[in-house]
């Protein structure tokens, strides 16, 4: 797996099911005990017109976007998660019958990858 494969399979397994999930939660909110933020958020996504209701999952889209966006940015180091000079190093590795850097600071970064697809 190289840096564009892992990409290709977040947005797929990662972001899609986050966005579906959300809206599917919204739309009918799951268990037994749905508490009544819950139950509350879910009549009123209900009740929006289609336009508005678009609106909502493209807002879902874009959160989902952000914190994907984000946390590659963490992982690419562009994005800093400790004070100081001395700062350590996230390394992202694919290993199969050989290891992989996907996170390779010689190449594109995850997170420029993320935003180019």
């Amino acid at each position: 797996m190289n840096s564009e494969q892992f990409i290709s399979i977040i947005k797929k397994v990662v972001r899609e099911s986050a966005i579906e999930d959300t809206i599917e939660n919204l739309e009918d909110p799951p268990g037994r005990r749905v508490s009544e933020n819950e139950r509350h958020r879910s009549d009123w996504f209900n009740s929006l017109s289609s336009d508005s209701r678009i609106n909502v999952e493209s807002i879902i889209a874009d959160a989902v976007d952000e914190a994907l966006f984000g946390l590659l940015s963490v992982i690419d180091g562009a994005r800093a998660i400790e004070d100081g000079e001395n700062k350590g190093k996230l390394i992202l590795t694919h290993k199969k019958q050989q290891e992989k850097v996907l996170n390779d600071p010689d190449k594109i970064g995850l997170h420029d990858l993320y935003k180019a697809n």
